[in-house]
């Protein structure tokens, strides 16, 4: 991946043109969140370390010149397991008002488990793309349910509930395994996105002074808590600590 995102024409370079993709949903269409959905138990925590590598590289309003910045930055990541997922959040997902765009991550050859059980998964996988993608017309729900005997005043509330709008992105990362090289490669790809994303939004993308500042107020407080004479702070802060030594 390293040799790829070096030699690779821009067109055909995976780290820019998932940068691209990221940057556009961002920016252009004012995204302010993306869901990464792994449909792989062992990728279960690929997510979390995705918000450690986006939101605190590139989670910053200033540019690297000390100006701020007119666009927004880092998106808010989260994510899960797939099938975790999609009883926790793909709800919201699939109609809620906001649209998020969805990187969904899939094995094509499982090294473990049961192999039928995995081809479940991937046919889950794949449709949930193509129910973002396609959605469903609130005529085809109309004519589902007429076939169904359900009376008109009763399509008139559930037709407009069951449409899905569709139009909602996802990108589609298939993998033909899951081993340690290609899980090195999955991370490397990753990390020169965020890289690109950088380079396009003016970030440093290697400081992290939002976390600083937390740091040295925290080493403020800990004392007060443990009985030294109290500084300084606002109402609500003051208010806490207050509660706290009670």
């Amino acid at each position: 991946m390293d040799d790829h995102f070096l030699s690779a024409h821009s067109d055909q370079n995976l780290p820019i043109a998932l940068a691209l993709a990221h940057i556009f949903n961002r920016n252009g269409l004012k995204r302010p969140a993306r869901a990464v959905i792994p449909y792989a138990q062992r990728l279960r925590l690929f997510p979390a370390f995705l918000q450690q590598l986006e939101m605190e590289s590139n989670g910053k309003r200033v540019s690297a010149l000390g100006v701020p910045l007119t666009r927004g930055s880092a998106a808010m990541v989260f994510g899960d397991a797939g099938t975790n997922g999609q009883h926790a959040f793909f709800q919201a997902l699939h109609q809620a008002t906001d649209i998020v765009p969805v990187d969904f991550i899939a094995v094509a050859n499982p090294r473990e488990g049961d192999p039928a059980a995995h081809q479940k998964l991937l046919a889950n996988v794949i449709a949930q793309a193509e129910a973002l993608m396609v959605g469903r017309s609130e005529e085809a729900v109309r004519l589902e349910l007429g076939g169904r005997g359900v009376s008109a005043d009763q399509i008139a509330t559930l037709a407009p509930q069951r449409t899905f709008p569709g139009n909602r992105p996802s990108s589609f990362l298939l993998m033909d395994q899951l081993t340690p090289e290609a899980l090195g490669a999955l991370i490397a790809l990753y990390e020169h996105k965020v890289f690109v994303e950088g380079v396009v939004w003016g970030l440093n993308s290697f400081d992290q002074w939002g976390v600083e500042l937390g740091k040295t107020l925290a080493a403020v407080v800990l004392p007060e808590l443990t009985g030294a004479a109290s500084n300084p702070h606002d109402p609500s802060t003051t208010a806490l600590i207050t509660r706290l030594k009670a």
